[in-house]
């Protein structure tokens, strides 16, 4: 019945689409290799875009427009478009891939309300990618506008029975709730799968970036990047019913919204303010008849630019770090050379030092213990808060970060004592004032010679290429909750399916991971207990991208972990010059290889009942590599490194994984 269903419901997305073509498009615009199309079209004075990839319809008719303080641009009239053919070229060593080169159409759709005022629609259309933007021009004397709302509209055709359409989302949570007041932090579970109806339990929306699959069709990814001290971030609105093409179309539409009044403890406006001439972030949607362009995209770099240029060449790679499994017990002078002479012995390259080091080593003991880490090759990272006034947290520095004289004054003490980076934590929402504390904070910390990673934060938005210390953000329901909650662990295998389909698709990840504890806590004896095998936690050092991985790796590791993972984590890199989809389902599966120079890194992992069945002929064949030398590490909790042969086949059952090694 299901599948009868959802061919009623191709069929009528199929119709919708041609009964909507029925209506002139103003322009086409299409990808340089001409597989995907975007049509943008005015009906009763307002102005919609479709999106059609390989012909087939992806997004239906969707709104276009903004309300602004200086003009009403709602009702639209179009005027003009200029294309042209783009091409870039751009080395980023933090993201993916290290070398990008972008293809795209450029068009500049000029629009005008019945005032006669212009609104531009930028659109870039790539081969796997759309992105857009608003541009408003400067027009008599006015030199700035307030944004008072996006009209955008992601709308896709659905059955009413609600088979055809199924979303991969979390939701955004209320504002000034949870541990400490310290939400929204980006760590709500994923629906996995879910029809278009299911509520997303608090009634905001839905943070990016979100997962659409279109029955048998493809998926969607949509996202947004560029965001900066020029606008605030956005999310998804609800989903809401539109009126369908035809009779028995059901139209699921989802809009632009801005932030909530109560983010950042009531601080700032929701609504953003630009100088004209000025533009939005760019609204980004990519297209996959299967997953591979929903993994492997660069969108969310390809449309931006450096913000500034850095004097520094910035050192990335791997980390140890007390607090993950040792908490806040282990910020004491003796346990941190522990973990100093632990990052040592595996040849990491950092130690982080979390919360409370002002208060339990003082700053004098923070310079000692960065002369002991320089003495064994040890690099040091330390921990702030963002703020002091937008939650109720007591974990130490406060008001530091928050405050412009303070963070140059500790950034320069870093800076002279030899520190390298920070982990800043706590942020209080999406408004445009708290972008502006980022980004003062990633131009302060570049002033200074150190990297930056933020925590308890909102999604990177192409940061990776416009702050070059930008070191990764967390904004995902990190390794910390594994020893908060026992279904934490439980679901642990599930939620890594999802992560290179949806959050680490869009930007870098900082997920905290890769525990060898049996049981998560420094004991090793109690606490919360791990599900997935020793296999599963090697794998997701490669499944997880992020520039600096902070692993949970502990001292007594070294003895009672398989010599084979410890082997592994000590060769595994954290930059990547290629990425690439071998096969996966969100929520099921993933296998997803990564490249560092001539060594590939098949990393795959399995949360279903049903075994996953690895041919390393079909993993050889899929990264050009037949004739390369392969291992693999795989085994559970009695991981061994074999040998690889054409023929061999890998069966990973339910919470476990493995990683193939291919040298070329």
């Amino acid at each position: 019945m299901k599948g009868f269903l959802s061919l009623i419901a191709m069929a009528v997305v199929y119709l919708s689409t041609a009964i909507a073509a029925m209506a002139q498009p103003d322009c086409f615009i299409s990808s340089p290799n001409g597989i995907t199309d975007v049509h943008i079209l005015t009906m009763d004075g307002k102005a919609y875009y479709q999106v059609e990839h390989h012909c087939e319809p992806f997004v239906s008719t969707s709104r276009l427009g903004m309300k602004t303080n200086i003009g009403d641009f709602s009702q639209l009239e179009f005027v003009s478009v200029e294309q042209e053919q783009i091409e870039d070229s751009y080395h980023l060593k933090t993201v993916k891939s290290s070398e990008i080169s972008y293809k795209a159409t450029k068009a500049v759709c000029t629009f005008k309300n019945p005032e006669g005022q212009k609104l531009q629609v930028e659109f870039r259309v790539g081969n796997y990618d759309v992105a857009f933007r608003y541009v408003l021009p400067k027009e008599g004397e006015t030199g700035s506008a307030r944004i008072f709302e996006e009209l955008t509209e992601f709308t896709f055709n659905d059955d009413p029975e609600h088979t055809y359409l199924k979303t991969y989302l979390t939701p955004q949570s209320h504002a000034m709730i949870g541990w400490k007041r310290t939400k929204p932090s980006y760590e709500e579970y994923y629906g996995v799968g879910k029809p278009v109806t299911a509520p997303s339990g608090y009634g905001h929306g839905y943070t990016f970036p979100c997962l659409f699959q279109l029955g048998g069709n493809g998926w969607v990814l949509v996202s947004e990047t560029g965001v900066d001290s020029r606008y605030c971030g956005s999310r998804l609105s609800e989903y809401y019913e539109t009126s369908g093409n035809i009779q028995g179309c059901v139209g699921a539409g989802y809009k632009i919204e801005y932030p909530m009044p109560e983010e950042n403890n009531g601080n700032g406006t929701v609504e953003p303010a630009i100088g004209l001439p000025g533009a939005t972030p760019w609204r980004t949607i990519t297209l996959g008849q299967t997953l591979k362009p929903i993994v492997e995209t660069t969108v969310a770099w390809d449309v931006v630019e450096p913000l500034y240029e850095t004097e520094h060449d910035y050192q990335y790679g791997k980390s140890t770090w007390s607090w993950i499994v040792w908490q806040d017990a282990s910020m004491n002078m003796a346990d941190q050379k522990t973990y100093v002479d632990l990052a040592a012995e595996l040849g990491f390259d950092h130690i982080l030092v979390d919360a409370g080091w002002d208060k339990n080593l003082g700053y004098d003991g923070a310079e000692e213990l960065v002369r002991y880490a320089a003495s064994k090759n040890v690099d040091v990272f330390l921990w702030y808060s963002s703020s002091g006034w937008w939650n109720d947290i007591v974990q130490s520095p406060v008001d530091v970060m928050s405050n412009p004289i303070a963070r140059k004054r500790d950034m320069r003490w870093m800076k002279k004592i030899g520190v390298k980076g920070i982990k800043v934590d706590f942020f209080g929402g999406d408004k445009q004032e708290t972008m502006r504390l980022y980004e003062a904070i990633l131009s302060d910390a570049d002033d200074n010679g150190l990297l930056a990673i933020f925590h308890g934060c909102t999604l990177p938005r192409g940061w990776e290429r416009m702050y070059p210390n930008y070191a990764g953000s967390e904004a995902v329901r990190a390794s910390e909750n594994l020893i908060f909650g026992q279904y934490e662990c439980d679901q642990e295998a599930q939620a890594a399916t999802l992560h290179p389909f949806i959050r680490n698709a869009v930007g870098s990840m900082e997920f905290g991971g890769c525990f060898f504890n049996k049981r998560l806590s420094r004991s090793n004896q109690h606490g919360t207990i791990r599900r997935t095998t020793d296999a599963f936690q090697i794998a997701i050092s490669v499944l997880y991208q992020n520039p600096v991985q902070n692993f949970a790796i502990t001292p007594n590791n070294l003895t009672d972990a398989p010599e084979v993972c410890i082997d592994f984590m000590k060769e595994v890199p954290t930059l990547w010059d290629e990425t690439r989809y071998v096969s996966g389902c969100p929520g099921e599966s993933a296998v997803i290889a990564r490249r560092n120079g001539r060594t590939w890194y098949v990393a795959a992992v399995n949360a279903i009942d049903k075994p996953l069945e690895i041919n390393a002929k079909d993993v050889l064949e899929a990264l050009d590599a037949s004739d390369a030398r392969a291992y693999v590490i795989s085994g559970g909790n009695e991981p061994v490194k074999e040998k690889v042969g054409r023929k061999t086949k890998v069966s990973v059952p339910k919470n476990d994984g493995l990683v193939m090694i291919i040298n070329l």
